[in-house]
């Protein structure tokens, strides 16, 4: 991403991703719940990787982003 983001766009983009990580440690918590989405994993590990490649980070926590990448095993 190229375009220079304010602190606030920069702030909704963190949280969008935060709900990727919270989606993902749902998922590790309660398999049962997401059987019918077999792709959720996958997408959502996508994202995040994705996510931690933006040249747009300046001193924000990446560690949940990497964890919850690590965790859902994909």
């Amino acid at each position: 991403m190229s375009e220079e983001l304010t602190s606030e766009q920069i702030a909704q983009h963190y949280s969008a991703a935060m709900d990727s990580v919270n989606l993902i440690n749902a998922v590790i918590a309660s398999p049962d719940d997401y059987a019918d989405d077999e792709t959720i994993l996958n997408r959502n590990a996508d994202h995040l990787r994705l996510v931690v490649e933006w040249d747009f980070w300046t001193t924000e926590d990446m560690t949940p982003f990497t964890d919850a990448i690590t965790a859902s095993g994909v």
